[in-house]
């Protein structure tokens, strides 16, 4: 067993951090054993949509065909792509180019968006071709027109679920829910909604960021946790819940379906935090990370129940395969408590706030929260060339049309059976007997390491390792031992005898190996412990 001491040095250190420590132990494990290197720390799908990419790739080829008409001159410059009659231009070159991979898709994918949304041809195809040629800034820089109005469509689906509430919401497209996190923070505190010093809830185990970030001192917010138990099935408790009756937390952010639990929260417990904000906390701002929720089925959202109170966050990353897209969305309710919050800020605060985006707006009082967090995103001065690369803005179109396409929802079937396979073969091989829980989202699973053991060698074996043995003992010596990289839960909030396996990114035979090599550790702590009651005392 690693030294206890050695061990403690890594307690400061976010999971991502101890994880690069476990590769290096786990290569060095695959190099001179014959066990396989098992990376499950990562949450990268080992899968990708491929029939979106098709089109994708076709589009372009059309783009440099109507770059090409409008300018060719060696060696090799073209124009800018023209609006006018590209829509039939673009449907006589699929014709003649029918056997392509992605030319069923793109034509079926530009039929169904000008029919769905009554688009006018012309203008839909040709901010595609202009945008994939990408030889304009984002216009407008929140979010393309057309783009935003087929994402708002996806996410009515994705994030908000049945029924869909009322009104709007304003888009903003971002680099992957990794900018959403940074640009909200940022623009909570620039526009006096969090000063250092407020309280925030996070609802745990959570994503190891939204820790993080709360303790720097560019934010040095206090964190209350509102706690979701194992015991109570990964949903936060009455008493938990109550916590937010509180005036001093100003917020509460949540990751749902939950990272690490992969627990989605249920139509209950969503009832619970609806009632609690309509009748005793209407001034709670939220935040839902919902990046998840397409791999539960009838997926409901805070953003569809509590509109008006909720940040949402999302990202394409997972469900699609596209880490390396970095695809995201900022979704606001047109009515929301945000703009209203601001515009009753003490007059010293709403002075300074004409004085930070006066230079980009004539009326910096009628400057909507949604596009505050775009200016600040580029730190106001560089305002007018913000928003998201436009070939990623096609991109996320098209994701979002497949999946609109798509009525039997057969995509999102084939996602979730292959991590419901993964996850079946880890319960197994570990000799657990679970009952389904439909709002599990199986893409990470939460390895409650102490729980199980106490079923598996005893009580007192787990009390003498909790004496003597470091909680990151057990992730150091599957790396050393078996070649296999699990996250520490402790550094989610999770119980510190915990992992975080990732059913996303491997082989389906690797999660076997998994629960094996768990069962084969536990065996060595009781081994030790039965050691321990013959030693000589000293």
């Amino acid at each position: 067993m690693a030294d206890i001491l050695t061990l403690k040095k890594f307690e400061t250190l976010s999971p991502f951090e101890i994880k690069n420590e476990l590769i290096d132990l786990a290569k060095a494990a695959s190099r001179t054993s014959q066990s396989a290197f098992l990376n499950a720390g990562r949450g990268n799908p080992n899968w990708i949509s491929t029939t979106p990419r098709e089109g994708f790739f076709l589009l372009g080829q059309f783009a440099i065909t109507e770059s090409k008409r409008v300018m060719e001159q060696s060696p090799g410059v073209g124009g800018m792509p023209q609006a006018k009659g590209i829509a039939a231009r673009l449907d006589a070159w699929l014709a003649a180019h029918k056997d392509m991979p992605g030319a069923d898709f793109l034509s079926a994918m530009v039929k169904f968006a000008i029919k769905t949304f009554k688009f006018d041809p012309d203008a839909f195809v040709h901010e595609l071709v202009d945008s994939i040629i990408g030889d304009n800034y984002p216009v407008p820089d929140r979010m393309l027109v057309h783009n935003e109005r087929i994402v708002h469509e996806y996410l009515m689906w994705a994030m908000c679920g049945k029924p869909q509430p009322s009104g709007k919401f304003d888009l903003y497209a971002v680099e992957g829910g990794t900018a959403a996190m940074c640009y909200i923070f940022k623009s909570l505190k620039a526009n006096r909604l969090l000063f250092p010093g407020d309280t925030i809830a996070l609802g745990t185990p959570i994503f190891t960021p939204y820790l993080e970030m709360t303790h720097l001192e560019d934010y040095d917010l206090k964190m209350v946790p509102i706690r979701a138990p194992q015991e109570n099935r990964f949903q936060y408790t009455d008493e938990e819940i109550a916590k937010l009756e509180d005036p001093k937390v100003k917020a509460f952010f949540i990751v749902n379906p939950a990272n690490p639990s992969g627990m989605g929260m249920s139509r209950e417990t969503i009832a619970k935090i609806v009632k609690l904000v309509k009748t005793k906390r209407p001034d709670l701002m939220l935040l839902t990370d919902d990046v998840y929720g397409t791999f539960v089925e009838d997926f409901r959202s805070l953003l569809g129940e509590l509109p008006h109170n909720t940040i949402g966050v999302y990202s394409y990353s997972k469900y699609f395969g596209c880490t390396g897209w970095r695809l995201g969305v900022i979704a606001i309710h047109e009515d929301n408590i945000f703009d209203k919050m601001i515009a009753k800020l003490p007059d010293q605060h709403v002075t300074a706030l004409d004085k930070r985006y006066g230079p980009i707006t004539l009326e910096p009082r009628k400057f909507k929260f949604i596009d505050r967090i775009v200016a600040d995103s580029r730190d106001i001065g560089l305002n007018h060339t913000a928003g998201l690369s436009l070939p990623q803005q096609v991109m996320m179109t098209m994701f979002s049309l497949y999946e609109l396409m798509d009525e039997k929802k057969d995509y999102q079937k084939a996602c979730m059976e292959i991590v419901h396979r993964r996850a079946r073969a880890i319960i197994d091989s570990m000799g657990l007997h679970l009952d389904p829980n439909p709002n599990f989202d199986a893409y990470y699973a939460l390895i409650d390491f102490e729980f199980w053991a106490r079923k598996n060698i005893g009580d007192e074996a787990v009390e003498y390792l909790k004496k003597n043995v470091h909680p990151l003992d057990l992730a150091f010596r599957l790396a050393e031992a078996h070649g296999i990289v699990l996250l520490n839960g402790g550094g989610f909030e999770a119980p510190n005898w915990s992992m975080r396996v990732s059913l996303a990114n491997l082989p389906d035979e690797a999660y076997e190996d998994i629960g094996r090599g768990v069962r084969t550790i536990a065996r060595g702590y009781r081994d030790a412990y039965e050691a321990s009651k013959t030693a000589p005392k000293k």
